[in-house]
């Protein structure tokens, strides 16, 4: 069976890291951050799992790597 995941993985957490990302980068400088001292989070984790989510793109679209059917 030649189920390969790392495609809809990937643009999952490309999909929610975006979303994360511009939500942070909206909320920069707000009194919501004060709680966590003043470290955006949801800019930085938007950051990791857009990343994360470019990475497993990239490794299931590279020629290959596929599994056989």
């Amino acid at each position: 069976m030649g189920l390969d995941i790392r495609m809809p993985i990937g643009l999952m957490f490309s999909i929610f890291g975006v979303l994360l990302l511009g939500y942070g980068l909206l909320t920069r400088g707000s009194e919501i951050y004060q709680r966590s001292l003043g470290l955006n989070i949801n800019l930085e984790w938007g950051i990791v799992l857009l990343v994360f989510g470019v990475v497993m793109l990239w490794l299931g679209r590279r020629p290959g790597t596929r599994p056989q059917q």
